[in-house]
């Protein structure tokens, strides 16, 4: 297994520091959703790595305050046998954004050039054809004018060690360890040369690819937050002024008794006697 060094990118950067800075993106990134709501714009995200190299924490952060009306995450399991009959890329491309919309891929189509192609889950021929075709295929979304940005989250090998004995800790996050991902312990040098011979035909002029360093993650986030909103065009829009009314005073309503209604137990009142 080859060895390599965490990155000290980011190791002194504060709790405080770190807040400001994510709640100034977040604030960024409401107001380009609204500028894409307004322009009709297409944004396609793919978040793809090393297991456990923060891909998902960096999602919920750029979802946290944005409309799920508009913008939403598509995260596919395992083909269905139906779906194995079809053209690899179709249950992707039903998930694309339509105007207005942003979507962000925890994993996507790249899952054959990567864990399938790995782990024997598809075909050398299904292999070879995917790599053929991913680059006609993003060349062709961005010429409809989709924005496609596509994110690589890099992990050293300590520092997914320790990622993952922790999850085995946390029975709150247990559920991430999977057999899969077991593997990709075992089979880490295996997924390199997957992901240099994947990058070194898909990584194109229209659709690059974009590293991000994961072994600090909260600058993992930062720094990923920040790229994506300086790849988007947008203006902050202005929403409109709104005046709360004057609440009117009640004239003929009276609220039937609490008796009739079955209420939730206040579990929370009982913490205050501990």
């Amino acid at each position: 297994m080859s060895t390599n060094k965490p990155k000290a990118n980011g190791n002194q950067l504060s709790k405080a520091a770190y807040k400001a800075e994510l709640e100034r993106l977040q604030v960024e990134l409401v107001a380009m959703q609204q500028w894409a709501i307004s322009s009709g714009a297409r944004i396609l995200v793919i978040f793809e790595g090393r297991d456990a190299a923060g891909k998902g924490g960096a999602i919920k952060r750029v979802m946290q305050y944005l409309n799920p009306r508009s913008a939403r995450v598509v995260a596919l399991p395992t083909p269905s046998e139906k779906e194995k009959g079809q053209w690899y890329f179709q249950r992707y491309i039903e998930r694309l954004p339509a105007a207005g919309e942003i979507v962000l891929m925890d994993r996507s189509w790249y899952n054959r050039a990567g864990v399938e192609h790995v782990l024997g889950y598809c075909t050398q021929n299904e292999y070879e054809r995917f790599l053929h075709q991913v680059p006609i295929l993003e060349r062709l979304l961005v010429e409809d004018g989709i924005t496609l940005l596509k994110y690589w989250f890099s992990i050293s090998d300590q520092e997914q060690q320790k990622r993952f004995k922790s999850r085995l800790k946390d029975p709150m996050r247990r559920w991430k360890l999977s057999d899969t991902d077991m593997l990709s312990i075992t089979k880490w040098e295996d997924y390199s040369r997957a992901k240099d011979d994947m990058f070194n035909v898909t990584d194109i002029p229209e659709a690059p690819w974009w590293t991000v360093e994961g072994d600090v993650k909260k600058s993992a986030r930062l720094n990923a937050i920040s790229h994506f909103l300086s790849q988007i065009p947008y203006q902050t829009i202005e929403p409109k002024k709104v005046s709360l009314p004057e609440r009117p005073t009640a004239s003929d309503y009276e609220r039937p008794a609490r008796e009739l209604y079955k209420y939730v137990p206040d579990h929370a009142a009982d913490l205050t006697h501990k």
